[in-house]
């Protein structure tokens, strides 16, 4: 039995507009007339979606997905660097540090990717502790140092609640709404697997 060869379609390609040749605005090329009229002014901005100013400026807020490590190097680091700031600004002020607490807290939890969630609410007790060193003061050394320390944790213990619970409604409200897209991604695709070709 014999078969026949057969060429599978080539493309063609259009052909390419050549490049119009110098001399201003408005000009006609032999491949394909154009012409340019100015505008009087920058075209307006429509809003994308119909989106309140409030939505798109926090949009333009960064939007990074750290892990779990990166997230508490980040909580960390940011709770140190702004309790120094209050020890040499304010004299190591527990208010202004409970009150910075809370939105580092919300940034971590926001911040961390979707795999690592649950060591949100974990890293901002450990920030805090941290950060709280330079702000709890002390003296006579190591000993003095801890006993400040661990006195401005139990003092502290209501901001520390709070930035914990802040991180964990948020990481709980990111982790359902997670789930409930994978479900309609699901459904969706369980929903175009039993539709019949046609």
């Amino acid at each position: 039995m014999e078969q026949h060869r057969t060429r599978t379609p080539q493309r063609r390609q259009p052909p390419q507009a050549r490049p119009a040749p110098p001399g201003g605005l408005g000009e006609v090329t032999a491949a394909c007339p154009v012409t340019v009229t100015p505008t009087a002014g920058p075209a307006p901005k429509s809003r994308p979606g119909g989106a309140p100013p409030v939505v798109l400026a926090l949009r333009r807020f960064p939007d990074p997905r750290l892990t779990g490590i990166g997230a508490g190097l980040f909580a960390t680091l940011a709770m140190f660097l702004l309790a120094c700031a209050d020890r040499l600004l304010l004299g190591g002020s527990e208010l202004v540090y409970g009150l910075l607490f809370l939105p580092v807290s919300a940034l971590t939890a926001l911040w961390v990717r979707p795999a690592d969630l649950v060591t949100a609410p974990i890293i901002v007790p450990i920030a805090f502790a941290v950060g709280v060193i330079p702000v709890a003061g002390g003296t006579g050394g190591f000993g003095g140092q801890a006993m400040a320390v661990v006195t401005a944790l139990a003092v502290q213990a209501g901001w520390l609640y709070g930035g914990t619970l802040v991180a964990g409604l948020i990481a709980t409200v990111r982790k359902v709404r997670q789930m409930r897209e994978r479900r309609r991604h699901l459904l969706s695709a369980g929903r175009a697997a039993r539709r019949p070709r046609a």
